[in-house]
């Protein structure tokens, strides 16, 4: 609707895919049996994060690659890390987009990290259909935040604001994530 004879208001329509832009995706996306967006607990969103750097092209990123980065900023590791593998987000779909090795999800649970949140549309690549990045995060109970814009965000310690809308019943739902910089 829009203002004009008789319609006091502006109301616009959207419609979109549960993944589109940021995102959190919740256990359902990945398992049959796991909890939609609006059964999980809005704290995992919150709190805490640590954001580093990994650009380089690289189609997986192993272990290896996460802990180095993390070890690279003066930063604690936080129970919230955010990977920045964009030089540059892209506009457009990039099918050759970096992904995150099911290795290096499993460290950072045993570092204490319960959430786990990417510049990429998805942990896994593409074309995957093991999805063991999806898979590693469902085995240790984390959360997953996808296609978040880490452009302007340097390495460091950051607050994390960014609860998904309470959707009933999705897989996935979008979020508004912001960044606090600690002082």
């Amino acid at each position: 609707m829009a203002i004009g004879n008789n319609v006091p208001v502006n109301v616009s329509r959207m419609t979109l895919s549960s993944h589109a832009g940021a995102h959190a995706d919740a256990p359902l996306h990945y398992d049959a049996d796991g909890a939609p967006i609006d059964a999980i607990d809005v704290g995992a969103y919150i709190g805490p994060c640590t954001v580093v750097h990994i650009i380089n092209d690289a189609a997986l990123l192993s272990r290896d690659m996460v802990r180095d980065a993390l070890a690279r900023t003066s930063a604690k590791i936080a129970p919230r890390v955010l990977i920045r593998t964009y030089q540059r987000q892209p506009d457009i779909w990039d099918q050759d987009f970096t992904a995150i090795s099911a290795e290096a999800i499993t460290w950072l649970a045993g570092q204490g990290v319960q959430l786990i949140g990417v510049d990429t549309p998805s942990l896994d690549p593409a074309s995957s259909k093991t999805m063991d990045a999806h898979r590693a995060v469902f085995a240790r109970n984390m959360r997953i935040l996808e296609g978040l814009c880490l452009d302007a965000a340097p390495e460091g310690a950051y607050e994390l604001i960014a609860p998904p809308l309470k959707l009933e019943g999705l897989d996935a739902a979008p979020v508004r994530a912001l960044l606090r910089v600690c002082e």
